[in-house]
C-alpha cells in the first residue's frame, strides 16, 4: 500500500511495505458477503412497497380527477350514476375521462387474494364486476352494480354497498394481493410495513378513498 524508506548511515536502504494478506481480503469480502444477503431483502421489499405507494396514489388521484373533470363535461357524478356502461353511468365516467387500453366484464383473468382481509365487499375475484385497464398498467375494478353511488341524505339513499372496488397498482402482475395490517386492525391501530398491490376503496358523490384501515395506513400513515 504505502512506502516508507529507512536511512541510516553506514546501512544500507530499507523499505518496508504495508498491506492486506490474502485471507484478510477474504475474510472481508465474507462478511461483507453474510451483511448483503441479509440486508437485501428488506431493502428489495422496502423499495417496491414505496412503488407500490406511490402507484396507489396516483390510481386514487386519477379516479378523483376523472370523475371531477365527467361533472364538468357531462355534469353527473357517482351519486346520479346508472348501472351498465352507457353514457351516464359510473363505467362511461370512467372510460371515456381515463387513458382506458382494455375492459373487461366479469372474470378480471386474474386471482386476488383476499385473505383475513375485510370491508372490501365481495370483489374478491371480480366476477361480477368491470375492471378497466389503463395505460400506466394500474387497473381499477368495481361492481356492474355500482349506480347512485352517494354519501348524502338529501340527493338520495345512502347505500354504498355496490360502491365499491379495488385499485390493482401493477395490473395482472403478481402478487394480487390485498393489502392488510401487519399489526392492529382498526384506523388507530393499524400498521402497514410492506404495501401490497391491491387497494379497496369506496366512492360516491365526487370522491374516492380508501376502504380499509390498511388501505388508509398506506395512504396517511407512516407505516411504522
Amino acid at each position: 500500500m504505502g512506502y516508507i524508506r529507512v536511512h541510516k548511515k553506514g546501512e544500507k536502504i530499507m523499505t518496508k511495505r504495508f498491506g492486506f494478506t490474502l485471507a484478510e481480503v477474504l475474510i472481508t469480502l465474507g462478511i461483507i458477503g453474510v451483511v448483503a444477503a441479509m440486508t437485501m431483502p428488506t431493502l428489495m421489499n422496502s423499495t417496491q412497497g414505496a412503488q407500490y405507494k406511490a402507484a396507489y396514489k396516483k390510481g386514487l388521484s386519477a379516479l378523483s380527477q376523472a370523475i371531477t373533470l365527467n361533472v364538468a363535461l357531462d355534469d353527473y357524478n357517482f351519486a346520479t350514476a346508472t348501472t351498465g356502461t352507457a353514457d351516464g353511468s359510473v363505467y362511461a365516467a370512467l372510460k371515456n375521462r381515463m387513458n382506458v387500453v382494455k375492459t373487461t366484464a366479469g372474470s378480471t383473468g386474474y386471482e386476488i387474494t383476499n385473505t383475513g382481509t375485510t370491508g372490501v365487499g365481495t370483489f374478491t375475484n371480480a366476477t361480477t364486476n368491470y375492471t378497466l385497464f389503463f395505460n400506466d398498467g394500474i387497473v381499477f375494478s368495481f361492481p356492474q352494480a355500482a349506480a347512485d353511488c352517494t354519501n348524502d341524505a338529501t340527493v338520495g339513499t345512502v347505500n354504498l354497498t355496490n360502491c365499491k372496488g379495488f385499485i390493482d397498482v401493477n395490473g395482472e402482475k403478481n402478487p394480487n394481493r390485498v393489502v392488510k395490517c401487519d399489526s392492529g386492525s382498526t384506523d388507530n391501530d393499524c400498521k402497514v410495513k410492506n404495501p401490497t398491490d391491491v387497494y379497496p376503496v369506496i366512492f360516491y358523490d365526487q370522491t374516492v378513498l380508501p376502504a380499509t384501515p390498511a388501505a388508509r395506513n398506506v395512504l396517511y400513515g407512516d407505516g411504522k
